[in-house]
């Protein structure tokens, strides 16, 4: 009988459980319909209307012609090629920094604290001032851009970085490389700490270097984080907007004109709606392939 009464308790402080954790949950769950659910719903209904910002009465059923019409826009797949270009780059070398610099800073040496501020400094300044000083810095004029003016002070020739077709994306990638990574650095630093020290210990007792302590130590230890950090980094990477919109309004030549940016300038500058609307499914959808492929690789068996 006693068995009995304590089962129907537990069962009855399970459903209380239940619900409690239903009720906390139903605001975060309004939150993710009001801001997520809903409008990607408005995005791909919208995506298959032909509709002008400028004229709401002028939405018409459009139909698949809105993507047929995309797929055949050569600005489209310029952008395209512009995203997965900086992607590629970006990734690997905003990472390997931030990694570098969290090797440099996760001891306990005096001072290091003052390092990590300065390294973590860029992140938690606007995009927008960053995008502004760095257009500064990179300026063709030697009398105002610091760079060629310290170019021209040791005899080389000025580079013009924003302006030619040629060095514009490089140009954006080390700046958005050097600014994104004090956020994995710290991440890193997190993984860095993590790590028992009886690990290195042992690789010490064992006759590993750096080298060997650094492969067989530090880069399994840190094999979650690595994943979490490139994915975070992926993602960030294919949504590129602010840089371009304020360096190089998407030029030279459309050379930094990326896909968050072409939605932009089709839906807000052009006021093609239903169009910009295509494009962003589309984007939606590569980003959500994007990220299950990353995770699908590397999954831990």
């Amino acid at each position: 009988m006693g068995k009995k009464s304590m089962s129907v308790e537990k069962s009855s402080y399970n459903r209380m459980e239940n619900r409690a954790g239903m009720l906390m949950s139903i605001p975060a769950v309004m939150l993710l319909a009001a801001f997520l659910i809903v409008p990607i719903s408005y995005t791909i209904y919208y995506s298959f209307f032909k509709y002008q910002v400028i004229r709401p009465d002028s939405i018409v059923f459009h139909g698949l012609n809105n993507y047929l019409n995309l797929f055949k826009d050569e600005a489209f797949w310029q952008s395209l090629r512009n995203t997965v270009y900086f992607t590629v780059i970006v990734v690997p070398l905003q990472c390997t920094l931030a990694l570098g610099l969290a090797l440099l800073v996760s001891g306990k040496r005096r001072g290091v604290s003052v390092f990590r501020t300065m390294y973590f400094s860029p992140q938690v300044t606007s995009m927008v001032v960053i995008a502004i000083l760095w257009t500064i810095l990179y300026n063709s004029n030697a009398n105002t851009g610091l760079i060629n003016a310290f170019l021209t002070n040791i005899g080389l020739n000025t580079i013009d970085f924003l302006n030619s077709p040629k060095t514009a994306m490089n140009s954006i990638i080390f700046m958005s490389a050097w600014q994104g990574a004090g956020y994995q650095m710290m991440i890193f630093v997190a993984g860095l700490n993590s790590i028992p020290a009886e690990q290195y210990e042992a690789a010490s007792v064992d006759g590993a270097g750096r080298w060997g302590k650094f492969c067989f130590v530090t880069v399994p230890g840190l094999m979650n984080t690595i994943k979490y950090v490139i994915m975070i980094t992926l993602i960030q990477a294919m949504k590129l907007f602010t840089q371009p919109y304020i360096m190089t309004k998407g030029g030279p030549q459309n050379s930094t004109k990326t896909l968050v940016y072409y939605i932009y300038e089709q839906g807000f500058q052009r006021g093609h709606f239903g169009y910009a609307c295509a494009a962003a499914t589309v984007f939606f959808i590569l980003i959500v392939t994007l990220s299950l492929a990353v995770k699908k690789i590397t999954r831990t068996n």
